[in-house]
């Protein structure tokens, strides 16, 4: 049950996590559009949203469920000699994860794979979903049953 438990916490926070990453870098672009003057009426930018969401997320969990499993584990390492501070450990973990994966991108591609990283407020925003991410895991894997009253 122990396992199961961690890999519902992982998925979950994989899909938090590109869901509002997607999310973010969306808003991004669409404020760089609007910066230079095109219009973005609030139906567009909810579309281009939604879109997004079922378009980019998806790989933007694989980038994140593979960056999580190696920090997941390290924080749990770390956690044993620190277990009152597992959702910090966790959220650090889910945010050095997305950090280290958009530097190694940005460094290995010869295009900026996600292109609100370009700023640095993009950069914090997507890192920001995985500091997001690792919360939700932690809390769902700290999460008690009811014990039994017979």
């Amino acid at each position: 049950m122990k396992i199961s438990r961690a890999l519902f916490a992982w998925l979950a926070a994989t899909i938090v996590t590109a869901v509002t990453g997607s999310i973010a870098q969306t808003q991004f672009n669409l404020a760089a559009i609007s910066a230079i003057g095109a219009p973005v009426p609030f139906a567009v930018r909810l579309q281009t949203t939604l879109l997004d969401v079922a378009g980019f997320a998806p790989m933007l969990a694989g980038v994140t469920a593979a960056g999580f499993l190696v920090a997941f584990v390290v924080a749990a390492f770390i956690g044993r000699f620190w277990p009152a501070r597992q959702a910090f450990l966790y959220s650090l973990a889910g945010a050095a994860a997305i950090a280290a994966a958009l530097l190694v991108m940005n460094a290995m591609l010869p295009v900026t794979a996600i292109a609100a990283t370009r700023a640095l407020a993009g950069f914090g925003a997507l890192t920001a979903a995985g500091a997001l991410g690792g919360w939700v895991f932690a809390a769902l894997l700290a999460r008690r049953r009811p014990r039994n009253m017979a």
